[in-house]
């Protein structure tokens, strides 16, 4: 596989910038992407990440979370972290998922992920959602994660923290393989259902057709 040039890491960061550029041309300063990791899981958190990320800095490598490596994931992640202008992270766990249903727990992880900022917003950059009852101006993007680099920093942030408490939690249930398919339903992972049944981790109202 062809090695990406800086040169390239470069266009495509600009490229990914469009929407926060047009942004700063209507007038807004404080621009945060907001995006989710574990909507789709078995098992485990529901996380939302937010980032405000600097104009004036480039975070290189940053993009949609799906597309990088675990490895590229986590080298990123620290970087995000030490070069944004702000970050946050909500986390909503498998109770409150099976409480409130998978949507609503992820609006109110991205609620609580606006929050965790330092800095107040004056637009959110939203993949694929809008949250009601919210005094910040949104914009949500199809496929956002892909072409906004502040929600691509935003998506980093969530699938990588969720990956780490997944990655803990299989050391408390080493059977079900919670590491290697951080609770998505994979063969694997049904197979371990219903050979040792839920553990506490398991969204009952996920799994009901597989026990």
């Amino acid at each position: 596989m062809a090695r990406i040039t800086t040169e390239e890491l470069i266009r495509r960061y600009q490229d990914m910038s469009e929407y926060e550029n047009e942004a700063r041309k209507n007038g807004f300063m404080v621009i945060a992407g907001l995006d989710e990791a574990g909507r789709g899981p078995l098992a485990g958190p529901v996380v939302a990440g937010c980032c405000v990320l600097d104009p004036e800095v480039m975070v290189l490598g940053v993009n949609d979370s799906k597309k990088l490596s675990e490895k590229k994931r986590a080298e990123l992640f620290p970087l995000i972290q030490e070069k944004a202008l702000s970050y946050g992270v909500g986390i909503i766990d498998e109770k409150v998922i099976d409480q409130i249903n998978i949507l609503e727990a992820t609006k109110l992880a991205m609620k609580k992920a606006i929050e965790a900022l330092s800095v107040q917003p004056d637009l959110l950059l939203i993949d694929a959602l809008r949250l009601p009852d919210l005094a910040i101006r949104q914009e949500d993007i199809i496929k956002g994660d892909a072409k906004s680099v502040s929600i691509a920093a935003a998506s980093i942030l969530a699938k990588e923290t969720r990956d780490r408490i997944m990655r803990e939690y299989d050391s408390v249930y080493p059977e079900y393989g919670f590491a290697k398919h951080k609770g998505y339903g994979t063969k694997e992972h049904i197979e371990a259902i219903r050979k040792y049944g839920p553990c506490p981790i398991h969204r009952r109202s996920f799994i009901g057709h597989f026990i």
